[in-house]
């Protein structure tokens, strides 16, 4: 279907003295199939015609890291680190398929109602129910229409080996999957699911080095290059991964993936939270994006990526979510928001700070980079893929008139997104979406859940005590 967006804002490269960017133009912008067809003032109206007086056109952005099934645990895990953390997730993860499913529909409709037009989804497995896991979660992705990279989070180590000084424990149990198990995995997905032409995209996505074996990474590296896959991973998240890797590797995690061959330019890494200055000229050099995730950090008390400095090396960003019960949303806005401001009390040179239009460049052309997809979306450019939304700018909490770009990142929008389009496909209008049914969407999601009272973890109680021997805290 054919599309004219008529008289839209949009932004201009033009800036003020200060290099701060802030010009706007009226134009209007025709999609014809799936493209971006052409933009420019008083073009020949073809198609569905949408009146976008008033309103704010912008690429879509990409919520480039998050776990859809975490939201069946949203606003219910107490404030822990990491580690702990984790094990009081996978205590309680959901086990049916059809949860899988409901909670990557959720995770689709907010992301699209913030701003995003693609997902990249972490994608927590079912133990003995892995592919029906992928399969729920990419129904659900092709139902609502959103640009979806779904990523199996696949580890071949036991869940134990995850702590400094318990790597090497001979009395850690086996792991669930062997290397070889968990890459047959993958070649079946890509062979079952990778449909990128119909928006689906299966990535190569290990956990990360504390669980992973140096196999699993060169297997998923070969299948990756194999099939033109992503490849995506939690890198250095926390300073226990820090310890670990060093007493794993002798050497830096980053170094270490270097020499695996893993690291290049279809590869970004969630958090990078824990990088020295080596590490990042090697991102730099590779080629490789960061997916800077501030409230997930912020929450579990990870620390603060340095992202100013990834910035000044030429380090790709991107923005994520991260899952729903470590952020506990999928606000993209909200995460931009923070992942933008956070960094000024980092660095008193206010010059290195990031401004409203670098924050919506780096969440959408810098989410496509890191999706090795930057010719394809992530910005307003002819023959581009019409991956579009729509910002009604007289949304009260979008008042009074200001800078458009400003406000929006700036701000504190609520119910802004007017229009959004994948693909060329129109997937929210008039401020919702309308490719699924929403309110029976949120019925089953409360039907299927309860309130619940405060839980015992036996896995984090079992690790809680070398977990703070580990860290240097009082046990």
């Amino acid at each position: 279907m054919s599309y004219s967006i008529q008289t839209a804002l949009i932004p201009t490269p033009q800036g003020d003295e200060t290099g701060y960017e802030t010009g706007y133009k009226t134009a209007d912008l025709q999609i014809q199939q799936d493209k971006i067809a052409a933009i420019g003032s008083g073009l020949p109206p073809v198609g569905c015609c949408i009146d976008a007086r008033d309103k704010l056109l912008l690429p879509g952005f990409v919520n480039a890291h998050t776990h859809s099934s975490e939201m069946w645990q949203r606003g219910l895990i107490p404030p822990l680190p990491l580690e702990l953390w984790l094990a009081e997730l996978y205590d309680f993860a959901p086990l049916d398929p059809e949860q899988i499913y409901l909670s990557a529909l959720g995770t689709a409709v907010e992301t699209l109602l913030s701003g995003g037009t693609t997902v990249v989804d972490h994608l927590v497995l079912i133990p003995g129910r892995e592919a029906e896991t992928i399969a729920a979660a990419v129904r659900a992705y092709r139902e609502v229409g959103i640009r979806a990279y779904v990523a199996p989070l696949v580890q071949d180590e036991p869940f134990g080996a995850n702590l400094p000084a318990l790597s090497k424990s001979e009395d850690l149990p086996a792991p669930a999957m062997s290397t070889a198990a968990v890459l047959d995995l993958l070649q079946d997905a890509v062979q079952r699911f990778h449909d990128p032409a119909a928006g689906i995209n299966i990535v190569v996505a290990p956990t990360g080095i504390q669980l992973c074996s140096d196999p699993l990474f060169e297997g998923g590296a070969a299948l990756s290059d194999a099939h033109h896959l992503c490849r995506h991973m939690h890198l250095l998240e926390t300073k226990a991964q820090k310890i670990l890797s060093q007493e794993k590797y002798g050497c830096s995690a980053v170094a270490h993936l270097k020499r695996l061959g893993f690291l290049n330019q279809r590869t970004s890494l969630a958090h990078c939270v824990w990088l020295d200055d080596p590490d990042i000229q090697i991102l730099a050099e590779t080629g490789a994006t960061v997916v800077h995730n501030p409230l997930s950090n912020l929450r579990l008390g990870s620390g603060i990526a340095p992202v100013l400095k990834y910035r000044r090396a030429g380090v790709n960003l991107a923005f994520g979510c991260d899952g729903s019960a470590s952020n506990d949303s999928q606000d993209l806005l909200e995460a931009i928001k923070i992942g933008s401001i956070l960094h000024n009390t980092t660095d008193f040179e206010y010059r290195h700070w990031i401004t409203p239009r670098e924050s919506v460049e780096m969440a959408a052309l810098g989410g496509a980079t890191g999706l090795n997809a930057a010719d394809q979306f992530g910005s307003l450019t002819v023959g581009k893929q019409a991956d579009l939304v729509l910002y009604d700018l007289t949304n009260l909490s979008l008042l009074p008139r200001t800078d458009p770009i400003g406000l929006l990142v700036l701000g504190r929008p609520t119910q802004a997104v007017d229009s959004a389009w994948v693909n060329g496909r129109q997937v929210v209008a008039q401020g919702q979406v309308c490719t699924i049914d929403v309110p029976q969407l949120r019925q089953e999601l409360f039907e299927r859940s309860a309130w619940q009272n405060p839980r015992q973890s036996s896995m984090r109680q079992a690790m809680e005590a070398r977990y703070r021997e580990v860290m240097g805290l009082e046990v």
